[in-house]
């Protein structure tokens, strides 16, 4: 394992913010989380590509460096909308294209009509508070997803193909992959 990153600060703030910390065991270094502050860790990312990508990024460290988190089922994506269709004072948030073309079909009962507007998140900086915590932050109705490790090989073969030198599999594996994970699984 990697020692270097641990003189990071960035990292330090983030092992300190959670309470975690790196211990040398037989000279290997390990992960103690017996004092940890949260039992949940949301990772929250744009909905689009680039946000898959940098939740790719972040699962990886995740993965690599703290993945007894992972294993105990301490970290989840949380999911924001991709649209919102709107008609009137009606609304309703989509999260994908298929919901945005059954929300227009339904506002529009099969009709043509220009009074439905589309809002297109391209990023969770263009959502109001409001919005954001409707749909990505309130306990009640926002959407995660869990991040498990079901197959551990498996994964490691993965995150070393999508963090290694070589970009073109990565990127054509995240366009490939990112709309379709089943990340509970």
């Amino acid at each position: 394992m990697e020692y270097k990153i641990y003189e990071n600060e960035e990292i330090r703030n983030m092992f300190t913010a959670l309470g975690v910390s790196i211990e040398d065991k037989d000279g290997e270094k390990v992960l103690n989380i017996d004092k940890l502050r949260y039992h949940k860790i949301v990772i929250m990312c744009d909905a689009d590509v680039d946000g898959s990508h940098i939740s790719t990024l972040i699962m990886t460290f995740f993965f690599r460096y703290m993945r007894p988190l992972v294993e105990q089922g301490y970290v989840y994506i949380a999911a924001p909308p991709l649209y919102q269709v709107r008609k009137g004072k009606n609304f309703v948030y989509c999260w994908n294209d298929e919901e945005r073309k059954r929300a227009i079909e339904t506002y529009s009962n099969g009709k043509d009509d220009s009074s439905i507007k589309v809002q297109r998140y391209k990023g969770l900086g263009e959502m109001n508070a409001e919005q954001l915590w409707e749909t990505t932050m309130d306990p009640n109705t926002r959407i995660l997803r869990q991040v498990t490790i079901s197959d551990a090989l498996e994964a490691d073969r993965i995150f070393s193909m999508l963090m290694g030198d070589d970009v073109p599999p990565r990127r054509q594996f995240i366009e490939d992959n990112a709309r379709y994970a089943n990340i509970d699984a």
